[in-house]
């Protein structure tokens, strides 16, 4: 699977398992570390534990595997390692603390979310 691929494939099954304020920022610009990032924020810790659970499986189906994965027991902040994708689920707190995308966006590397445009009711950007 393409990297922009599997960091779609990712917000979507966090979108169908009812994630909030899903991102997508392509950083293989600003850092070696991994090509994109997806953030988003589970409603309590149990739903940030089983956000992290659904997109493990669904992947795992997928035949794409788990390089690493932190902050499980928690279930404040849950990072999930996919090498050329890095996945945070973070509790509505943590995020709002820790707010990555301060760090990480650059003003041009947001992937438009094509089914968070079309429940917005906005045609969707090619």
């Amino acid at each position: 699977m393409e990297n922009n691929g599997l960091a779609l494939r990712i917000a979507r099954i966090l979108y169908e398992k009812k994630a909030l304020d899903i991102t997508v920022l392509r950083v293989s610009h600003l850092t070696v570390i991994t090509d994109y990032m997806v953030i988003a924020t589970g409603r309590s810790s149990l739903q940030v534990k089983a956000l992290a659970d659904d997109v493990d499986d669904a992947l795992a189906m997928d035949g794409v595997t788990l390089r690493a994965k932190e902050g499980q027991q928690e279930g404040q902040w849950i990072v999930l390692d996919y090498g050329t994708v890095l996945v945070h689920i973070f509790h509505p707190e943590a995020r709002k603390f820790y707010h990555l995308e301060r760090l990480w966006e650059d003003g041009e590397n947001r992937v438009p979310l094509a089914f968070l445009e079309e429940e917005n009711g906005e045609k969707p950007q090619a």
